[in-house]
């Protein structure tokens, strides 16, 4: 069943589905890859920092092109921009690498990952000796015109934001010749970002949702957090509609119009991701998951300090968190 779409203003179309592929180990990926073609995925979100993306070329490889199971035309590919290649001139390298890897000759969507910088180089997390992160303050806007040229080379078709706030998108806008068309950022019942999507929708970008099932694999779990999976309203309605708890989640977000991008390597799982438009909600039930929201991100790069979590990345000029949306 292929999943249905979102327009980009660049006329591409978005499939509202998508595999997401962080935190998919080695061993795993291919699979999972060629599992979720098999059933009508045609859209995978991959990032550099995600370590897979030379499994992930082989599986494209092996399903994707002429003769193969998927024409390349049909399919849909996200990569992201990592935080140690935000000088322009480190730009295409990086990008050409992503290519490379996953053996293909143009990305649909290219993203940057996050708004600050790391300090330049091969690591990609440089650290300080006290542990703390070691910074580059180039500015985004500089990045963003070394994107640009992605498109006019034609390895490109869209070019987007993952992580920015409502100011920062204003920012790209004011210096753009290639207007952003997405914007990734975290989202689900319990930070439904209902203000930044208005935003963006205003400026012309679609919304992609990472970690919409709240990401209850993450690094920095912390034992007090709510466990979306588990919340009663959502429970309820997955007995109401039949489906699994996964599904009502997701389906809160096709049916206002948002990417998601679940991430899965169990088969049945992956399956039932995309199984998400062969039912409605009544308006009554979308206001019972709407009142969920109450602005927890789960994801928040953090550092350990005295058996803590604290945000690792607060105290840099563009750290997109401070900002209400």
């Amino acid at each position: 069943m292929a999943a249905s779409c979102v327009l980009l203003h660049t006329g591409q179309k978005m499939p509202l589905i998508g595999l997401g592929t962080w935190k998919s180990d080695h061993g795993q990926v291919k699979a999972a890859i060629k599992y979720a073609l098999s059933v009508g995925y045609r859209h995978i979100d991959c990032a550099a920092i995600y370590g897979n993306e030379t499994e992930i070329g082989e599986a494209l490889k092996e399903a994707v092109g002429p003769g193969k199971a998927v024409s390349r035309e049909e399919l849909f590919v996200t990569s992201k921009l990592w935080n140690t290649k935000h000088h322009p001139e480190d730009v295409e390298p990086a990008f050409r690498k992503t290519l490379a890897d996953l053996q293909l000759e143009y990305l649909d969507l290219y993203l940057i990952h996050w708004p600050y910088a790391f300090e330049r180089g091969d690591n990609l997390f440089p650290l300080n000796a006290d542990g703390t992160m070691r910074y580059d303050f180039v500015d985004y806007k500089e990045t963003w015109k070394a994107l640009e040229a992605l498109v006019a080379k034609g390895l490109v078709r869209a070019l987007g934001l993952s992580n920015f706030n409502s100011r920062q998108i204003d920012d790209v806008l004011s210096v753009a010749s290639v207007r952003p068309a997405v914007l990734q950022v975290e989202c689900h019942p319990y930070l439904a970002q209902n203000e930044l999507i208005a935003h963006c929708h205003a400026r012309g970008l679609e919304v992609t949702a990472y970690s919409p099932l709240g990401s209850a694999d993450r690094a920095w779990r912390d034992s007090g957090h709510p466990v979306l999976l588990e919340e009663p309203v959502v429970l309820s309605l997955a007995e109401k509609y039949g489906r699994s708890p996964a599904q009502i989640l997701l389906r809160w977000q096709v049916q206002r119009k948002v990417v998601c991008i679940p991430k899965s390597v169990t088969p049945s799982r992956i399956l039932q991701n995309i199984q998400v438009f062969d039912f409605n909600f009544s308006p009554e039930d979308v206001k019972q998951l709407d009142a969920l929201n109450k602005n927890h991100r789960y994801i928040v790069p953090c550092l350990k300090v005295d058996e803590k979590n604290i945000p690792r990345d607060a105290g840099h000029p563009m750290y997109p968190f401070h900002d209400p949306y």
